[in-house]
């Protein structure tokens, strides 16, 4: 087999506390705390329960419609003395109907006041797509129209949040490689990040290398492809139930779970595992103390579908009931 550019992770997985050291020099717990698909009422208590079983990065987003709740938990994690604003690692996201140059500022300022928070440590563009806006509180979804604001608009306006204090960092989400290397080829403050679907079933390993070969940090939003939910809902398969992943688990006495998130980390990749129950952020976090071997790696590769799921990482289907889907099941940004 010809070689290839595979650079080494960034950082130190026999370290007690292991942290990405971004571009700007800043760290980033190289484990999350995903904030997606948390119902009203369930998701400010499971922040206080994800801070007090030590999760210091907490993955958050304005379309996730949850953040005044996040927000309350922070406070009361704050004034209880649970953790400090200075121990964590925050991350927001810019969503597709605030890509106009001018509502860029605002958006931040309204995700921020909604958190309680002064800044960010990380801001990330969504998706890369504009649509038109739709107002603060009410993020578009549903019969969805493209703007006109080319991205590199968007982006200079994020750089001016770096500039203004506003965030500390600035990256992308759901990037593909040829937009990945465009923005990197125009930008005056480089991305630091791209979030991005990435799984078992759906490697990227073009893409991964070519962001960790520019010190651009992967995190995987979906490490264990979707989980039972999608299995439910979209009926797709899902690596956590896939015969070598249980094979691997069983051998270490860890749950498929815990070799997806442990394989991801061997990559080089920040990972964003997401549950409400404190047992499994526990397991989630529990993924320090074991290997894969080199042979359960390849193994592991072997089972790249070179798909995407869909799911999460596409808008597909808010463009339906407007003028621009392109498509009977909307319309696809990807393609």
């Amino acid at each position: 087999m010809s070689s290839y550019t595979k650079p080494a992770p960034n950082f130190d997985l026999s370290s007690p506390s292991p942290a990405y050291t971004l571009a700007s020099g800043d760290k980033m717990p190289i484990i999350a705390y995903g904030t997606f698909r948390s119902n009203p009422g369930e998701v400010g208590p499971a922040v206080i329960e994800a801070l007090k079983a030590g999760y210091r990065h907490l993955d958050l987003a304005h379309m996730y419609g949850n953040e005044e709740e996040i927000g309350k938990a922070l406070k009361q994690a704050f004034d209880e003395g649970i953790v400090t604003r200075e121990e964590l690692f925050i991350t927001g996201k810019l969503w597709n109907s605030d890509h106009d140059v001018d509502i860029v500022p605002q958006a931040a300022a309204h995700s921020l006041n909604n958190l309680q928070l002064d800044y960010f440590d990380l801001y990330l563009i969504h998706f890369p797509v504009c649509w038109k806006h739709t107002g603060l509180a009410t993020p578009g979804w549903g019969a969805s129209e493209l703007g006109d604001t080319p991205l590199i608009d968007t982006w200079r306006a994020m750089e001016d949040l770096v500039e203004k204090g506003v965030c500390k960092n600035i990256g992308v989400s759901n990037y593909p490689m040829m937009l990945m290397h465009d923005l990197v080829t125009q930008a005056k403050i480089q991305p630091v990040c791209n979030q991005i679907e990435v799984h078992a079933y759906y490697q990227r390993e073009s893409l991964v290398n070519y962001c960790l070969s520019r010190n651009i940090c992967v995190t995987a939003h979906t490490p264990l492809g979707g989980g039972v939910l999608n299995s439910e809902t979209w009926d797709t398969p899902i690596p956590l139930k896939d015969d070598i992943i249980l094979e691997i688990a069983k051998k270490h006495g860890k749950s498929p779970a815990q070799v997806l998130l442990r394989s991801l980390l061997q990559r080089g990749i920040v990972i964003l595992p997401k549950s409400v129950k404190p047992h499994r952020m526990a397991e989630n976090k529990d993924i320090l103390d074991f290997s894969l071997t080199e042979t359960e790696m390849k193994e592991i590769a072997t089972l790249d579908k070179y798909v995407s799921y869909k799911t999460n990482p596409n808008p597909l289907s808010s463009f339906m009931g407007g003028p621009d889907a392109f498509s009977c099941l909307g319309t696809d940004i990807f393609d």
